[in-house]
């Protein structure tokens, strides 16, 4: 057995357990007030009069508030000028003050009013006639605004928001920083604790706890852990499986720093591998560098998907999605939500930039068998990209 795994007692792992010492600083209010601008910037370009910003992540990147979407309307309106505008119940005044990061007019709503007369009202006192609307926002809110706005002027405001959030600051690089890293110290202590017959209930526990001793936000924010036979399913199985000699562990979590997320998947063999499991661990091991090897600013999303299946289709798996092999795309964007643009992703002709921040996961399934994926995280710089956390070494040494 690796050095790496199965050496701690769960009172040794625990003991590594202390909040985290150098923390990231907070985004602070001149970067809000840039995030703004860009947005501004942007709607001019598309010709936008006004900008509706639903709660959510987007919510979070442009005014600091760290509130979920529900049936009542939260969203920020952003126009050409002045003040961006609050829209939101009346009773929750209070706490979005104590989370609001920029300043702003607050148009409050009773229960038994309308908040989308309210957009309208402001968007006409404004001068205001085309709205761009977030994309995430249910159809409920569309269908809210289209009783007062003539539906023709209602766009989307994918390009805007993503044109803000895609390309990530220091400020943000370094909160997802701390968030990977506070990631891979739990993934190296839950492969201490293995040992044979350990459940997997047992180990999302742990790293559940884990992430919140260390300081994360909220715990783990998603946790898959899987042996043998489930390793073949990229999200898990339902059940608790109880680990055994020569299978494959696979485990995928992460959390969030400030909102900011991590998510690193490290697949290992718990005792020695077959031929087969170190073939296709070696496989995904080239076809995740290979990703990392094409990354540089002006290549499109795509080539980094197709540099990976070149990978695995030249030692005979797939084509395509085919399984054996990679059933879906390379990576996903990551920042204040775990899975956001741009995606690494066949057809995506999006051209990366410097700060965007991507996935590298081209997991391999072999059907009934086994599954072995790797995902570390990158953010593109002038030259090329940069690891977040060091990718796996050796299928029985997961940890650099």
């Amino acid at each position: 057995m690796s050095a790496q795994i199965a050496h701690l007692t769960l009172e040794q792992a625990q003991a590594q357990l202390v909040p985290w010492p150098h923390r990231a600083p907070a985004i602070g209010e001149a970067e809000y007030q840039a995030r703004i601008a860009h947005a501004r910037t942007l709607m001019r370009e598309q010709g936008v009069d006004a900008l509706l910003v639903n709660a959510g992540a987007s919510l979070r990147y442009f005014a600091g508030v760290p509130w979920g979407a529900s049936e009542r309307l939260v969203a920020l309106l952003i126009t050409a000028e002045d003040a961006p505008v609050l829209v939101c119940p009346a009773f929750e005044e209070g706490s979005l003050d104590a989370v609001l990061k920029v300043p702003a007019d607050k148009r409050l709503w009773q229960e038994h009013e309308d908040p989308y007369a309210l957009v309208a009202r402001v968007m006409a006192e404004r001068g205001a006639r085309t709205l761009a609307l977030d994309p995430t926002a249910a159809l409920f809110i569309h269908t809210g605004l289209r009783a007062h706005l003539d539906a023709a002027l209602i766009g989307d405001a994918h390009a805007i928001i993503d044109g803000c959030r895609m390309c990530k600051s220091p400020a943000e690089l370094a909160l997802i920083q701390q968030a990977c890293d506070m990631t891979l110290l739990v993934h190296r202590l839950a492969a201490g604790i293995a040992r044979e017959g350990i459940g997997t209930d047992t180990l999302v526990r742990f790293i559940d706890q884990a992430h919140r001793a260390l300081g994360a936000d909220n715990g783990s924010t998603f946790c898959i852990v899987q042996f043998g036979h489930a390793t073949a399913f990229p999200h898990g199985i339902p059940g608790v499986q109880h680990l055994r000699q020569g299978e494959l562990v696979l485990i995928d979590t992460g959390c969030t720093v400030q909102g900011y997320h991590s998510d690193v998947t490290r697949t290992w063999i718990f005792g020695t591998p077959s031929a087969e499991q170190a073939r296709i661990w070696a496989l995904e091991q080239a076809a995740q560098a290979a990703a990392f090897a094409a990354v540089r600013p002006g290549v499109t999303c795509a080539s980094i998907d197709d540099a990976a299946r070149a990978v695995l289709e030249a030692a005979g798996l797939g084509p395509d999605y085919r399984l054996p092999g990679l059933p879906h795309r390379t990576g996903h964007g990551c920042g204040l939500a775990i899975h956001e643009a741009p995606y690494l992703v066949r057809g995506n002709q999006t051209v990366l930039r410097p700060g965007m921040c991507c996935s590298n996961e081209p997991m391999i399934v072999v059907p009934g068998r086994f599954g072995v994926r790797l995902e570390d995280h990158f953010h593109v710089t002038e030259d090329g990209a940069r690891w977040f956390t060091p990718p796996s070494p050796a299928i029985d040494r997961p940890f650099a």
